[in-house]
């Protein structure tokens, strides 16, 4: 119905790396496009030096598993849009670059493990292939190293946890942050829509749309001439809402399509609009309300104020440590591949000497 107009917020979730099990193999078409041969793709992924960070090499198949990892949370179906390719490949190596950073720095700092989280997570892989024969086969010979990764993985959490924590911020901080951010606390301007949808089918012929329309503006011209909208929404409309009188509540911009929005701004409280073709029909709308944007009081959204300036100064500690990182560690680019290998080229030796510095 109309309803589906409304647009809804949706996180996409990255998903994450399960732990290097062997029976979770990594593809991606960067790995594709690899090398022209079998066995020119193996030396390339296993052997490539792609960069040394302070004289350590890291190499080609770090990058495509830290590219293949990135694509799973960057891109819902996995696939890098057309002309991105190598936007994500630049990311893909920086990031490569702050993984080693932040890894090593969390080896060097006594952090304290959780053990209770490590055993609850080795228990959830237990439950969820509980029916594998292939995790059955193998799970005494798995656990330890399993075990290991997880550990790692909890020093790691617990160190960045303690990189980014700040000091509360003081409620002085707090509505200086509001103050100087009025757009971040302020309401949009909000809307208020009663609609009566004629609904045709998008595949329906030409004749069905303008029949449509012809009885649309007929409706029109008598709610116009003084017929009640509620009654005409609740004998007439195929929107969901037509059992309330067509009200669709209130709105506000981003929640129904730009080209429904541009034609419904200029109306005004009160007003019919003309028949408007959307994607489920003909809809007659009529503008009950609109509220302008209204910057909210401090005290109704200072607990937001807060969250939202303890985030920024977390973030900012973060990215003050890894910039600190950055500067102190010596990294060379390795000029052979420095862009990853292109399709086809497999002259990479295993350990080339570094050439570029940055």
């Amino acid at each position: 119905m109309i309803h589906s107009l409304v647009r809804s917020r949706a996180v996409r979730c990255g998903l994450a790396l399960t732990c290097g099990l062997a029976w979770f193999p990594v593809y991606s078409q960067e790995t594709k496009a690899v090398a022209a041969t079998p066995a020119e793709s193996t030396a390339i992924v296993s052997d490539a030096v792609l960069v040394y960070v302070d004289d350590q090499p890291l190499y080609q198949r770090d990058f495509h598993s830290t590219f293949a990892t990135l694509l799973r949370q960057k891109f819902y179906h996995g696939q890098v849009p057309e002309g991105q390719l190598e936007v994500v490949r630049e990311e893909t190596k920086n990031q490569l670059v702050d993984q080693f950073l932040v890894a090593r720095e969390a080896e060097r700092t006594p952090v304290k493990l959780d053990v209770e989280k490590v055993d609850k997570e080795l228990a959830s892989y237990d439950a969820r292939y509980a029916n594998s024969p292939q995790w059955q086969k193998n799970r005494v010979a798995l656990l330890p190293g399993l075990r290991q990764q997880l550990e790692k993985q909890n020093r790691l959490d617990a160190f960045k946890k303690m990189i980014r924590t700040v000091v509360e911020p003081s409620d002085e901080a707090v509505k200086q942050f509001y103050q100087a951010k009025p757009e971040v606390f302020t309401e949009p301007e909000k809307f208020r829509l009663r609609v009566i949808l004629l609904k045709v089918d998008p595949s329906s012929p030409s004749a069905k749309w303008e029949g449509a329309r012809a009885e649309a503006q007929r409706i029109v011209a008598q709610l116009r001439a003084g017929g009640d909208f509620e009654s005409f929404a609740k004998l007439q409309s195929d929107d969901k809402s037509g059992a309330e009188g067509g009200d669709m509540g209130y709105l506000h911009r981003g929640m129904i399509p730009e080209a429904l929005q541009a034609k419904l701004d200029g109306l005004k409280v009160g007003v019919v609009a003309d028949p408007i073709e959307v994607l489920e029909g003909i809809g007659i709308f009529r503008l009950e309300d609109r509220a302008p944007s209204k910057l909210q009081p401090y005290d109704k959204v200072e607990v937001r104020a807060r969250g939202l300036l303890k985030r920024e100064l977390e973030n900012k500690a973060w990215d003050d440590f890894m910039a600190s990182l950055r500067k102190k560690a010596q990294i060379r680019w390795v000029a052979a591949s420095a862009t990853t290998t292109a399709p086809g080229a497999a002259s990479a030796v295993k350990t080339p000497p570094p050439v570029e510095t940055k």
